[in-house]
């Protein structure tokens, strides 16, 4: 990986360890701390072109989940626990704690959006604002693939009992995951993406230890992530913190007013919302657009 391009210039490199391995991550700026947290099939550099911005007035963090880019990827456990939200989400309080920060403003994209919203309903003290990039509740995403097929059928596929997808996508890694990174853009291609940028993710997703951990990260999201949801629904619990939800244009089914709808009536009542000119990838795809709504909101703390 050594020929791989820097494309976080003035950031510290950490290498830390948690109980469940290793986490790597990129950190700079001072300030309120945040930590962005990217999504699938991704890593942290997914960040690279708001992160330098948000290191002007934060102290950012940007990691790599449990199973993606440079951060362990442990055997998984057919969904059960290892690949939860919440054990994932263990590890980013470990990583912010070792940074010196218990309390936090949380950016997540995608499954990292997952993590956040997990942390914000089991761990509201550890979280200042609130930040989800394109995502719906876990649960909601399920009800609405039942309701209609066409919805996200990568879910179904990953969440196939092991090894089925593994060895599927084994067969070309690369063909598969830059098949749905260009069919989730706006422009259904790749002419979004940095060069670089796509090198990173490449070298994460053409290894079988890393494809193994995207298939148990859906495992457990068809699982024990739904099933906790759930459960939390049926307790009343709410996020005690700010939150804001960024959408794309072209996404998550109805857009941004259905998306809002989905968190007001589960666990955000009070969310706020923007709607960017992107596809799924809005920190790449329209990077100022959503600095514009980002900044602001983190700016405002209570």
């Amino acid at each position: 990986m050594a020929d791989l391009a820097d494309l976080f210039p003035g950031f510290q490199s950490h290498w830390i360890d948690v109980a469940m391995g290793r986490i790597f991550a990129r950190s700079a700026g001072s300030g309120p701390p945040v930590v962005l947290l990217h999504g699938f099939p991704q890593t942290h550099v997914c960040w690279h072109r708001i992160a330098q911005r948000l290191a002007e007035d934060f102290t950012v963090v940007a990691m790599d989940l449990r199973g993606y880019g440079w951060s362990s990827a442990p055997a998984g456990d057919g969904g059960r626990e290892v690949y939860s939200k919440r054990a994932m989400a263990r590890d980013v309080i470990e990583v912010m704690e070792a940074l010196g920060h218990s309390r936090f403003s949380i950016v997540g994209h995608d499954r990292g959006g997952r993590i956040a919203y997990r942390m914000a309903l089991d761990e509201p003290g550890r979280i200042d604002r609130l930040v989800l990039l394109d995502i719906v509740p876990t649960f909601i995403q399920w009800q609405r693939m039942a309701e209609d097929a066409s919805i996200a059928p990568h879910w179904r596929f990953l969440a196939e009992p092991a090894p089925q997808p593994e060895n599927e996508i084994l067969k070309d890694p690369i063909a598969y995951f830059d098949g749905l990174i260009a069919l989730w853009s706006k422009a259904k291609d790749l002419s979004a993406f940095d060069p670089w940028a796509l090198a990173h993710y490449r070298a994460g997703y053409n290894e079988p230890n890393r494809i193994h951990a995207f298939c148990e990260d859906y495992r457990a999201g068809a699982t024990t992530d739904r099933r906790q949801d759930e459960e939390d629904l049926a307790a009343g619990k709410r996020f005690a913190n700010p939150t804001l939800l960024v959408c794309g244009g072209s996404y998550l089914a109805g857009g941004l007013a259905s998306s809002l709808q989905a968190w007001q009536e589960s666990f955000a009542a009070e969310i706020t919302g923007a709607e960017v000119d992107s596809g799924h990838f809005v920190a790449e795809e329209a990077p100022e657009e959503v600095l514009a709504a980002v900044v602001p909101f983190l700016k405002a703390r209570a």
